[in-house]
C-alpha cells in the first residue's frame, strides 16, 4: 500500500511529538550514528527503542522506512535475519519516491540528465522497496 507522507516541520495532535526536521538531516542523522555505532550496536539500539514504530505511529512515515531499511540493509550485510516484528509496516511504501537532494538539485540544473533513473538504479534495495532512492550510507563526514 502507497502511503502519504506529512510534510515537514509538521508536529502532530499530541502535544508531547518533537518538532519534525528535515528529512535530509534525519537520514544524515542515522548514517552517521550507523558510522559511530557499528552496525551490530546500531541495529540492537534501533529495535531495542522500537524506533520503527515509533516513528510509523506518529505517521511519519519517511523516517520509519527509512530505519526498518537501515536496519534491514545492515542485517543483510552482516548475514542475520530481519526482525519479524515490523512485517506489517513491510508491505507499505511511499506514495511519491524520494530522491537525495543532490540528484534533485542536478535534475534541476539540467534537466536533459537522467540522474533519477540513475540513482535508482544504483539504489539500495532495502531503501528502494519503500520508494527512498538511497545509494550510500557509509560515506558519511
Amino acid at each position: 500500500m502507497a502511503l502519504k507522507e506529512f510534510p515537514e516541520n509538521h508536529v502532530g495532535d499530541e502535544p508531547d511529538i518533537p518538532f519534525r526536521g528535515s528529512f535530509e538531516i534525519f537520514k544524515s542523522n542515522i548514517c552517521h550514528m550507523v558510522k559511530d555505532k557499528g552496525d551490530m550496536d546500531f541495529i540492537i539500539d534501533v529495535l531495542r527503542g522500537n524506533e520503527i514504530r515509533m516513528y510509523w505511529n506518529r505517521k511519519w512515515y519517511p523516517e520509519s522506512f527509512y530505519l526498518l531499511a537501515m536496519a534491514d540493509y545492515l542485517c543483510r550485510e552482516n548475514d542475520l535475519p530481519v526482525c519479524q516484528d515490523y512485517d506489517d509496516i513491510r508491505k507499505h511504501k511511499l506514495a511519491e519516491p524520494i530522491y537525495p537532494r543532490d540528484v534533485m538539485m542536478a535534475v534541476k540544473l539540467n534537466p536533459a540528465l537522467n540522474e533519477r533513473k540513475s540513482s535508482r538504479d544504483n539504489a539500495i534495495p532495502e531503501f528502494l522497496k519503500y520508494n527512498i532512492v538511497e545509494g550510500e550510507i557509509r560515506n558519511v563526514y
